[in-house]
């Protein structure tokens, strides 16, 4: 029968290798026998907290944090954890006590991240420009100011910065908040490039779709705009008034009298 150190290794494996059954299966079988080692504790809050169990994943990590407070990768898990139930305050804490044990980037990042989404906008601004100067180019840190900069009424440096961001891969977010910007800035074309990247990335974008419809009106594709248009209904049909809406108001649009017909043309 293997040790708790041999099931800690073989859990690890399992963990890295992709196999979370093997790795819980590892844990639980560890815990029967030793029920308060906090790296099989920390392993299995690891596991449930990768599949979405987060209750219970924040019990084994507080009882690994109890026999080790000053782990540092066991207070980022914890942070994270907590930062999934939108306690953000708890998660600051875990975030604090992280750095001050082991000051690496990726604890940084994790905080500007917890700023950001906790809503408190000048704390996490100066956390990502923190982290731009120490890491100049962090594709992070310039796209979530990119955004920020345009929450801010500055489509010229969002766009700047957006721009960046996207200069190598980027996920659909930041594509479709670069077109935002150019849209603002009435680059219709460039904005139109944007949305189309987004929702190439992702396919059920279909607030993508809807605005390079609006982008297409603008420069008087109407055909590619009846397209972009079609698939964000279709999408969404919630779209719809939004759809209509930009088909009458825009320079370069078509007038539906019968709300039925339309429907029909983006059905179709």
């Amino acid at each position: 029968m293997d040790d708790t150190q041999t099931l800690v290794r073989r859990a690890a494996a399992a963990v890295n290798s992709g196999k979370p059954d093997e790795a819980q299966r590892l844990c639980e079988q560890g815990l029967a026998r030793d029920p308060g080692d906090p790296v099989l504790h920390h392993l299995l809050a690891a596991v449930l907290f990768s599949r979405g169990v987060i209750v219970p994943a924040r019990a084994h990590i507080d009882v690994s944090l109890a026999k080790r407070p000053n782990n540092a990768p066991a207070r980022l898990l914890a942070a994270r954890i907590e930062r999934t139930e939108g306690q953000f305050d708890a998660a600051l804490v875990h975030l604090d006590a992280a750095i001050a044990i082991s000051p690496q980037r990726e604890m940084f990042v994790e905080k500007a991240r917890t700023l950001d989404m906790a809503g408190l906008r000048d704390q996490a601004r100066g956390a990502w420009q923190a982290i731009l100067k120490v890491i100049p180019g962090h594709q992070e840190a310039t796209a979530q100011l990119g955004r920020m900069a345009w929450e801010d009424g500055d489509p010229a440096t969002a766009a700047s910065l957006l721009a960046q961001a996207t200069a190598t891969d980027a996920p659909a977010s930041v594509w479709f908040n670069l077109g935002l910007a150019r849209q603002d800035l009435r680059d219709h074309d460039g904005a139109a490039d944007a949305y189309r990247k987004a929702f190439a990335l992702k396919p059920d974008h279909a607030e993508a779709t809807l605005n390079l419809g609006i982008s297409l009106q603008e420069v008087g594709d109407m055909d590619a705009a009846m397209d972009a248009f079609g698939k964000a209904y279709r999408l969404r049909p919630q779209l719809f008034g939004s759809i209509a809406m930009a088909l009458t108001s825009a320079s370069h649009g078509r007038l539906w009298l019968d709300e039925d017909a339309l429907r029909r043309a983006l059905s179709g």
